[in-house]
């Protein structure tokens, strides 16, 4: 029997078969898309395909229909999906499995701003159903938990067929340019791909941005080429020759002169995965290439297709986003490549260190899962960060203290909760006057109720406007209790004494994007 990776999918499948076993039902959920035709396929090779049902968001609405039929007439009896299948109208409910329970996709940025983990923590807990948590990675307060022993910890040592696990380095690149290597890949990297190429093995590289250059300046007076309708640069697109904006959509023709001063010297600055893909076709012209970001699978199914054409015609190099990192398996990858391990290292949230050390170590995860060992180079501008340092030393254990003693003098989750307020308006002046005037009402009912809160001050959001909306925020730090769900009730109905038709307030709790 073919085990995977840790070995997950396996535990899975046997899990799913003793529930079977007991005429009982189960719920498989993953974080994304691209990996359910992975899944789906192991599971029908054991199940067959009459007792499995697929909901997830890329099915027609007819689609969904029959597979909501399928589940609601009893004749699924595993439902595989992202975090909406949660909600699938199971009967004889056994077993809640959630793979890579770490993944930020399980909680909703938009209304209703549900998480998934917690709706199958209720639907457990009211079954008196085992819910099965599995990640190499876990969530730092899914850890919290297990040391707490409000669940328990259950830990794979050794990698599927005893695989080894990859050889790690990491590449300074302040050193590679201070060697007059301004190329995206370091020597170490160029030399290992080379050896790659020789050897028909398959390379992953990974890079968390899409596009061929993140930002556009003229270099005479300084000018950014920001999106009309939101407060953040476009993203220039050279297969469509156009920047774009990744939050609203909008697109524009390239400059060819800047429209503040007039000057030529328009400049192309940072890196996506096209701008990777087009060097790698320089550096490496006999190699075969393919891409999988947001802009390569738009299409129905694309997803499916980019993975089974690099698997089954043994492509050589597969360059890509995040979307690259999750529970794939390629036994002819031997090779994984980090363009920039600082891009998570540099967001405006406190999960920032968590993100950069669970990105790093899924990724590694791809290489050396056949029977040849794996090698993974990490290219980063902060070689010491102990995120960084974690990964490569595959210091899980390490990682975890230092990060929970951080977050503990900080005050942050899991030792507090964290609620977002956000206000957005098409009117700036509106929206600083209602974030104010609910900011003062908190206060007043924080004085006179005595509650146990840190409130902070209204503020613009790091992105202060999308989609011709300014955006502002309130934060506050407590235990989540039915003391400041009430608060939050009679914040609401002040809000509707003051509120206009321009206004809009949402209330998250520990938001998984502090943008």
């Amino acid at each position: 029997m073919e085990l995977q990776g840790h070995g997950k999918t396996e535990i899975y499948l046997q899990l799913i078969e003793k529930a079977l076993s007991q005429k009982k039902s189960s719920i498989l959920l993953v974080p994304e898309i691209s990996l359910t035709p992975q899944t789906v396929n192991r599971f029908i090779a054991r199940f067959g395909k009459e007792k499995i049902a697929v909901l997830h968001s890329k099915l027609s609405i007819g689609e969904r229909y029959d597979q909501w039929q399928k589940i609601r007439n009893g004749q699924a009896e595993i439902i595989i999906g992202a975090r909406s299948a949660i909600f699938a109208p199971i009967k004889n409910i056994g077993l809640i499995i959630i793979d890579e329970e770490h993944d930020s996709s399980y909680k909703s940025e938009t209304t209703p701003r549900y998480e998934a983990k917690e709706i199958a923590r209720y639907i457990a807990r009211e079954s008196n159903i085992p819910l099965v948590l599995g990640s190499a990675t876990p969530d730092l307060e899914t850890m919290y938990h297990a040391e707490k022993q409000d669940i328990m910890l259950l830990t794979l040592t050794k990698r599927a067929n005893n695989a080894m696990i990859p050889e790690t380095e990491v590449v300074d690149l302040r050193e590679e340019l201070a060697h007059g290597n301004k190329s995206m890949i370091s020597q170490k990297l160029y030399t290992a791909i080379q050896e790659n190429l020789q050897n028909k093995k398959q390379t992953i590289l990974f890079l968390n941005r899409r596009g061929y250059s993140t930002f556009i300046m003229c270099r005479q007076c300084g000018y950014t080429a920001k999106c009309k309708n939101c407060n953040i640069n476009l993203t220039y697109h050279s297969n469509k020759n156009k920047l774009k904006c990744h939050y609203c959509g909008y697109e524009t023709p390239i400059l060819k002169k800047c429209p503040e001063c007039g000057s030529e010297q328009i400049r192309y600055f940072g890196t996506g995965t096209q701008k990777l893909e087009a060097e790698i076709h320089k550096l490496f012209p006999e190699a075969t290439t393919i891409r999988l970001d947001v802009d390569t699978v738009s299409k129905k199914n694309s997803h499916e297709q980019i993975l089974e054409k690099f698997k089954t015609e043994n492509i050589d190099i597969l360059i890509g986003t995040q979307m690259v990192v999750k529970g794939h398996h390629f036994p002819n990858v031997t090779l994984v490549g980090v363009i920039a391990a600082d891009g998570s290292l540099n967001i405006d949230d406190f999960r920032a260190n968590e993100r950069t050390f669970q990105i790093l170590t899924q990724v590694a995860g791809r290489a050396g899962r056949g029977e040849n060992k794996g090698k993974v180079i990490i290219q980063t501008y902060n070689p010491d960060n102990f995120a960084i340092e974690c990964s490569k030393n595959q210091e899980a254990e390490l990682f975890y203290q230092t990060e929970m003693s951080l977050r503990k003098q900080l005050k942050y989750p899991p030792f507090c909760d964290i609620i977002l307020i956000g206000i957005t308006s098409s009117s700036e002046q509106e929206v600083i006057e209602i974030a104010r005037k609910l900011h003062q009402y908190i206060k007043k009912k924080l004085i006179e109720e005595k509650l146990g809160i840190i409130l902070y001050s209204p503020v613009p959001a790091p992105i202060d406007k999308i989609k011709n909306k300014f955006r502002w925020r309130i934060i506050i730090k407590c235990k989540f209790d039915n003391t400041i769900i009430n608060t939050m009730h009679h914040m609401l109905e002040e809000y509707d004494k003051i509120k206009t038709n321009n206004t809009r307030v949402t209330i998250d709790l520990n938001p998984n994007n502090m943008m």
